[in-house]
Order: C-alpha cells, then sequence, then structure tokens
C-alpha cells in the first residue's frame, strides 16, 4: 500500500509537471490548443482515479493499524516475559536459559492457563464447590515440583 501511495504520487507529481509544461509552452489561445485540452482531460481523470485509490488504501490502512493495535498487549506482555528471562543470567549464572528453555516455559504457562480456563467450569456447574480447589492445589503443586524437576534436568544437560 505504501508503494501504491508513493507510485501515485509520482504520477500525479509528472501529471502536473507535464500540464505546467505545456502550459508555459503553449503558442496563442490557450483554447485553441486541443491537445493542450485533451491533455487536462486526461490529467483530470487520472487524478480523480488515483484519488479513488488513496481514499480505499487509507481505509484500508486504518483498519490494519487498528486490528495491530489489539495485539499490543499480547506482544508487550511477551516482550517483558523475554526480556525478563533474559536478564536473569545478570543475577546469577545460574539463571542463563536457551532459547528451548524458554520456549519450554511459555508451553509450560500457556498449558496451566488453559486447565485452569477448562476446569472452572466444571467446578461450577458440577458443584463441587468445597474439594475441588483443594484437589486443584495438590495438582498445582505436583506439577509445579515436577517443572523444577524438569527445569533442573534441563539446566545439569546445559552446563555438561
Amino acid at each position: 500500500m505504501i508503494q501504491q501511495q508513493n507510485d501515485f504520487k509520482i504520477k500525479l507529481k509528472h501529471l502536473e509537471d507535464d500540464l505546467l509544461y505545456r502550459l508555459a509552452t503553449a503558442k496563442g489561445d490557450i483554447l485553441d490548443d486541443i491537445e493542450l485540452i485533451e491533455n487536462l482531460e486526461k490529467s483530470k481523470k487520472i487524478s480523480v482515479e488515483v484519488g479513488k485509490k488513496v481514499a480505499i488504501i487509507q481505509v484500508t490502512e486504518a483498519k490494519i493499524n487498528e486490528m495491530s493495535e489489539n495485539y499490543r498487549p499480547a506482544a508487550s506482555r511477551g516482550a517483558l516475559i523475554y526480556f525478563l528471562m533474559t536478564d536473569l543470567g545478570k543475577i546469577h549464572q545460574f539463571y542463563k536459559y536457551s532459547l528451548e528453555s524458554f520456549i519450554n516455559v511459555m508451553n509450560r504457562s500457556i498449558d496451566i492457563i488453559t486447565e485452569k480456563k477448562e476446569a472452572e467450569p466444571e467446578v461450577n456447574k458440577e458443584g463441587e464447590g468445597e474439594g475441588a480447589p483443594e484437589e486443584q492445589k495438590e495438582e498445582e503443586e505436583k506439577k509445579a515440583e515436577e517443572e523444577e524437576k524438569q527445569a533442573e534436568e534441563e539446566k545439569k544437560s546445559e552446563q555438561e
């Protein structure tokens, strides 16, 4: 779209320059110069077409910008997590992670969130109110312990 807009601007500039040149070099009465009048009509027609296309491009660009703004919160959170992970190495050598470790952490966190979201409606629908949260806590603690063990194993394998 940007390329098209630039092409349209260049085309309009050429038409304008050509028209001004013809007007400046016209001899005698301008209204008698048929070629100049035809060129004026052609320039006007092209200018109107370009104006319509530019308006369409501007509407499309506004929609694209609006849609990309919807992803800004997720992008900023992802960037925050990434830079937190990369800066952990400054705290202690032990915290240096590889890209694979970062991806594993991200995937695990996504899985945990989806499991929680899937488990919440079931608890509310079945009315298991009291026992379900305790069971979930136990499961989450087990998962956390397993993740810690996996992370330690990955760190050991990276150090070796």
